[in-house]
């Protein structure tokens, strides 16, 4: 049984790296699978504020230019976020293998309890590299854990009338967000992701990555806070 989480790097590094999180995470992930021997986890860091603030500064680099070279900024820092995260799971003796960079690498080993992806090429976020995964191992659910607690039916910050949705059907959400990928995008599931999962028939859970409670809630399939993408 394998659970694939995509961990947004805004929970991860909000400023800094914030170890009491992560603590707590893995140990949440350490209850978990103790519970059955079956399951299994595979999670994919995001870059969270490194990556914003490396992109940043290459933008202030070079004049405000948008190019491959700062998606591969981006993309080395949720390899460093991943990095970190691993050897926490390897301390623990629950992650075996180094950090997944291409999902698609037919090299690609999993033979601990835990494995761990980051970022793959410029043009995908780690969301995308989370649905490959899915489709690698037959997954049918993609936990997305972000600063994001559920999908509105617009952007809350700008659109007063917006309301939260406990679940929404792929065709609404692409309507949402779009059908291009911008890096350092704040969405709750890329564009490009999302049409690849849509292509699949997989589903995505949308919720907060600070509510370790309810994440719990969300890897022992019970009800939860958050929305329910497709299905």
């Amino acid at each position: 049984m394998v659970k694939i989480v995509s961990l947004g790097g805004s929970i991860v590094a909000p400023d800094g790296v914030d170890a009491e999180f992560v603590r707590s995470f893995v140990d949440e992930v350490r209850s978990y699978l103790g519970e059955d021997d079956r399951r299994r986890l595979i999670l994919i860091v995001g870059g969270g504020a490194p990556a914003r603030r490396y992109q940043e500064a290459y933008r202030v680099l070079t004049g405000g230019e948008c190019s491959e070279d700062q998606d591969w900024v981006g993309i080395m820092a949720t390899r460093l976020n991943a990095e970190l995260v691993r050897a926490v799971f390897h301390h623990e003796g629950l992650c075996d293998d180094p950090v997944v960079t291409d999902p698609t690498a037919p090299e690609v080993r999993f033979s601990g309890r835990v494995l761990v992806g980051a970022g793959w090429k410029p043009g995908f976020s780690t969301d995308f590299d989370a649905v490959k995964l899915a489709e690698r191992y037959s997954a049918d659910t993609v936990i997305n854990l972000s600063n994001i607690e559920q999908v509105y039916t617009a952007d809350p910050r700008i659109d007063a009338d917006a309301v939260p949705l406990s679940s929404i059907s792929w065709k609404d959400f692409t309507a949402l967000v779009g059908e291009d990928w911008k890096p350092g995008s704040n969405l709750p599931f890329d564009p490009v992701a999302t049409k690849q999962a849509r292509q699949l028939g997989l589903k995505v859970v949308a919720a907060g990555g600070r509510d370790l409670a309810n994440i719990g809630k969300i890897l022992r399939d019970q009800e939860f806070f958050g929305t329910k993408i497709g299905g």
